[in-house]
């Protein structure tokens, strides 16, 4: 069931346009700077897929240059979602903009990368009811310290500046500042960001994400099939 019309939260996924030497860096090595370009377009379909299904409220792809990218472009028309430019900065400064544009146009704003495949449309929807109910923000765990999801119901610029984005201390730091402005705030499940190419292995213990690596991997590289 989708959320009341008086209720909805802004869903805004930060997905990069998917240009050649841009995206995936890290996992260039194992999977060529082709594969992946492929693999941050299948992620990408499937953020976007899941925020459909969870069905909480309208959703925009906040992406970079170029804007009329053919693949975002493509998004836009087959899931009828609203494309906007991320600001300029770092991501604290970009994750601002997208956040205080979209408290002005909804009562709440659900901001998330595209780098977490284990993302769950139950993930979504505690976020956007815990604002319903009351809490100022909700933050998403990742495993390497930082957060995947940021949810809020109000905006303070203390919560993105003077980050090191990327540094493990990334979610301590922004719990802190929660904290120090005295916001009533939750979280949601804890999960995992590609950003590695041992996180590649990962895909394979968790049998419905298989598809999104599938053929990706070189045979001098491949996936280990079942945990380590």
């Amino acid at each position: 069931m989708s959320a009341p019309a008086a209720r909805r939260s802004l869903v805004q996924v930060f997905a990069k346009a998917p240009l050649p030497g841009q995206v995936k860096t890290r996992l260039i090595p194992m999977l060529g700077v082709d594969g992946a370009v492929e693999l941050h377009c299948r992620l990408v379909r499937h953020t976007l897929a899941t925020a459909v299904l969870a069905r909480v409220g309208p959703l925009e792809v906040w992406t970079t240059a170029p804007g009329e990218d053919a693949f975002i472009q493509s998004c836009k028309r087959v899931l009828g979602v609203e494309v906007r430019l991320q600001p300029d900065g770092d991501l604290g400064a970009r994750m601002l903009g997208a956040a205080e544009d979209g408290l002005r146009r909804a009562p709440a704003v659900i901001i998330v990368g595209t780098d977490c495949p284990t993302m769950h449309v139950d993930d979504l929807r505690a976020a956007h009811h815990a604002l319903a109910a009351g809490d100022d923000a909700v933050l998403g765990p990742a495993e390497d310290g930082g957060y995947w999801l940021i949810a809020l119901a109000r905006c303070d610029p203390s919560l993105f500046a003077g980050i090191a984005w990327g540094d493990a201390g990334v979610l301590a730091t922004t719990r802190e500042r929660l904290h120090r402005l005295g916001w009533r705030w939750s979280e949601v499940a804890t999960r995992w960001d590609v950003d590695r190419p041992a996180d590649l292995s990962r895909f394979a213990e968790t049998p419905w994400l298989s598809s999104l690596v599938e053929g990706l991997v070189a045979d001098s590289a491949p996936i280990q099939q079942g945990t380590q």
